[in-house]
C-alpha cells in the first residue's frame, strides 16, 4: 500500500506513535508518505520506502494565525496526487482529520476525480482538551463523523470521545505499541549506568514533553522523598513549558546533584534500559506511551490511575498506580520496590512478558494493515 502518514513532528505521544507505525510500515514493505510542517523528531531513517513532503504556511500580514489546516489539506491532495496514494492516516482530530477531509473533497471533485480514503487515530488530547472546548466540538465531531475509519488507542478514549460528542461512527481500538528489538534491557546496562549514577545508587526516570498535565513538579517531589530513602538519581527526557518550575524546585530541594535535565533525548530506548524506576504521575494519560517504552525495557512503572494506564499496568504485577497528586503513595511503592532487588527485576521481567504479548509492534502493526484493508475494501 501506498500511505500518507500526518501527525505532530513533536515529543508528544501522538507523533511519536505516527512516526514509528510509519516507519514499521515501511520495513513491512509499505511506501509511506510523512505530510507535516517539519521533519517528525523520530524519523531519523533513511529508509527507502519512506518519503517526508514539508507542509509550507504562507506568511502575509493580513493573516494573523497562519492557515495551517488549509496549506495541510492543499499538501495532502498534492502528494495524494502525484504519488497515487491509497489511503491517508492522519493522527489527532484537529486539524488533520478536518485537512484530510478537504483533500478528500479536493481530489473528488477534480477534472480527474479520484477517491482518497482516510482514517483518523484519536489520541487523547484532542478529545479530552482541544474537542471539548465548546468552539470545537462541532468540527471534531463533523471530522470523526466523516471518516473513512476511527482508531481510538485505548478503550478508556473510545468510550470518552463517544460520551463527549455523541458519536455514532464505529470506533476500533488499536492500542499503542513498542518495537520489542529495539526496547530492551541493555546487556551492558551495568557499564552504562556509570555515566550517570554510581554502583550504589538507583536510577529513575521521566520522559514527556513537559506538559502541566504531565505534572512534573510531582515527579520531583517523589523523588525528593525517595532519594532520602535509597540512594538514587533522577534523569528527566524532554522538555517543555513546565521546564523552569521544575527547575527552579531542584534548586529550591538541594537537589541540583542527584537531577539531570536531558532535554529531547534521540534514542530513549538506550536510557531507559538503564533505569530502575520510571515515574509518571500524569493528571491523564489516555493509554501511557512512555510506560510501555519502559516496561519493555524491564523497568516497572510508578503510575496515577487514570485514563488509559490501567489497560497498560497491572498494579502489583508490572508497576504501582496511585491517586493524582499523591506523591507521598507513590514515593512509598518506588521505596518499596528500590529496596527489594529481587522484586524489583521479577516485576521488570513481568513487565517485559507484558510488552511482548500485548502491545510488541509485531502484533500491532497487522492489526493496522488490516484496519486499512477493510477501509479500502468499503470504498472500493
Amino acid at each position: 500500500m501506498k500511505i500518507g502518514i500526518t501527525c505532530y513532528p513533536t515529543y508528544g505521544g501522538s507523533g511519536v506513535v505516527g512516526t514509528e507505525l510509519g516507519i514499521e510500515l515501511a520495513a513491512r514493505g509499505h511506501e509511506v508518505h510523512f505530510i507535516a510542517y517539519q521533519q517528525p523528531i523520530r524519523l531519523n531513517t533513511n529508509h527507502p520506502h519512506i518519503l517526508f513532503h514539508e507542509v509550507t504556511v504562507s506568511q502575509y500580514p493580513l493573516f494573523e494565525y497562519p492557515p495551517y489546516d488549509l496549506a495541510l489539506a492543499t499538501r495532502m491532495a498534492e502528494v495524494a496526487e502525484i504519488y497515487n496514494l491509497d489511503i491517508l492516516h492522519v493522527h489527532y482530530a484537529i486539524p488533520h482529520s478536518v485537512s484530510a477531509l478537504l483533500a478528500r473533497q479536493m481530489l473528488a471533485a477534480a477534472d480527474k476525480p479520484r477517491k482518497l480514503p482516510f482514517v483518523t487515530t484519536l489520541h487523547g488530547t484532542d478529545i479530552t482538551i482541544v474537542g471539548a472546548d465548546p468552539s470545537y466540538l462541532p468540527v471534531t465531531r463533523y471530522a470523526i463523523e466523516n471518516s473513512d475509519g476511527v482508531t481510538a488507542i485505548s478503550n478508556y478514549l473510545k468510550r470518552r470521545t463517544v460520551q463527549e460528542f455523541e458519536i455514532r461512527h464505529p470506533i476500533e481500538v488499536i492500542y499503542n505499541f513498542v518495537n520489542c528489538d529495539v526496547y530492551k534491557r541493555n546487556p551492558k546496562a551495568t557499564e552504562m549506568r556509570s555515566e550517570f549514577a554510581d554502583q550504589n545508587e538507583r536510577i529513575l526516570v521521566h520522559v514527556s514533553n513537559f506538559r502541566p498535565v504531565k505534572r512534573l513538579c510531582d515527579v520531583i517531589e517523589i523523588f525528593d522523598r525517595v532519594q532520602k530513602a535509597v540512594p538514587s538519581r533522577l534523569l528527566l527526557m524532554g522538555d517543555g513549558p513546565e521546564r523552569s518550575r521544575a527547575e527552579w524546585l531542584v534548586n529550591q530541594k538541594g537537589l541540583r546533584k542527584k537531577v539531570e535535565f536531558l532535554g529531547k533525548v534521540d534514542r530513549i530506548s538506550e536510557r531507559l534500559s538503564i533505569a530502575d524506576l520510571i515515574l509518571m504521575p500524569s493528571e491523564l494519560e489516555s493509554f501511557g506511551l512512555a510506560a510501555l517504552e519502559a516496561m519493555a525495557c524491564e523497568v516497572p512503572t510508578i503510575a496515577t490511575n487514570v485514563g488509559g494506564v490501567p489497560e497498560v499496568i497491572e498494579h502489583g504485577r508490572t508497576g504501582f498506580l496511585a491517586e493524582v497528586g499523591d506523591v507521598d503513595t507513590m514515593a512509598r511503592c518506588a521505596i518499596e520496590i528500590l529496596s527489594d532487588e529481587e522484586r524489583l527485576r521479577e516485576m521488570g521481567k513481568t513487565a517485559r512478558w507484558e510488552a511482548q504479548s500485548r502491545f510488541c509492534a509485531s502484533k500491532i502493526i497487522p492489526e493496522y494493515e488490516k484496519f486499512y484493508e477493510r477501509v479500502l475494501e468499503r470504498k472500493a
